[in-house]
């Protein structure tokens, strides 16, 4: 994951203050990944590991038309899933942990999907970071998920700085207030998605440059 120089840690009240403006500006941020339910969320954030949003719900329109439950997905087999998956980076390792994980869900879980971080964890392919959104989208747990966006945005910001991203996760989990903790790793991973990003910050239209401590700031660039 790509890390930023470090800077000066932002006081509790600057957070709260970016928190805020987060949540005025967009009080119920929404995740980019397609699902029907638990089942079609934990497979989809499974495909999506070094991959965009976009890429996996193209994949999965046909996959979860055909498959919205483990035993839909095992009847489907390995070489349906592969054809169903191959445009995203990485498809056979990932369609094998899609089909183990369905099967587990079956003999395991009585093919539900748990709802806390050792359980999920246990499933092929699934993560910490995985678990963590699948625990805050569907199961609204106060989890954060980091990924590349948001470990830069709390890099850069000041907010949470890490060489790795659970120090970015342990920190942020401390840092940010728990009125906001339920939406904060939307509301961070959106911002480095569209505004922070990894070449060229748009700091001409960041809604929270006042806070951050990223510098030098990105000008708004000149109309040729």
């Amino acid at each position: 994951m790509p890390g930023s120089r470090k800077v000066k840690s932002l006081p509790k009240a600057d957070i709260e203050a970016i928190f805020a403006r987060f949540e005025a500006m967009d009080p119920e941020p929404k995740g980019e990944l397609d699902y029907v339910n638990a089942y079609t969320l934990l497979v989809a954030v499974v495909l999506s590991a070094q991959a965009t949003d976009v890429s996996v719900n193209k994949a999965t329109k046909a996959l979860f038309a055909a498959a919205s439950t483990p035993e839909a997905m095992v009847a489907l087999g390995l070489e349906q899933i592969e054809a169903d998956v191959k445009t995203i980076g990485l498809y056979r390792t990932k369609a094998k942990n899609v089909l183990a994980l369905s099967q587990l869900l079956i003999e395991r879980h009585d093919s539900q999907v748990p709802d806390n971080r050792e359980a999920l964890e246990a499933l092929p392919g699934v993560g910490r970071k995985t678990a963590n959104v699948v625990l805050n989208i569907f199961f609204k747990q106060p989890t954060i998920a980091v990924d590349t966006h948001l470990f830069r945005v709390g890099n850069r910001t000041g907010m949470a700085s890490g060489a790795t991203p659970l120090a970015v996760e342990l920190k942020l989990l401390k840092a940010v207030p728990e009125r906001y903790m339920l939406h904060a790793h939307h509301w961070l991973i959106l911002h480095g998605r569209y505004v922070c990003k990894a070449r060229t910050p748009e700091c001409y239209r960041c809604i929270i440059a006042e806070w951050c401590r990223f510098e030098p700031k990105t000008p708004l660039p000149k109309v040729r």
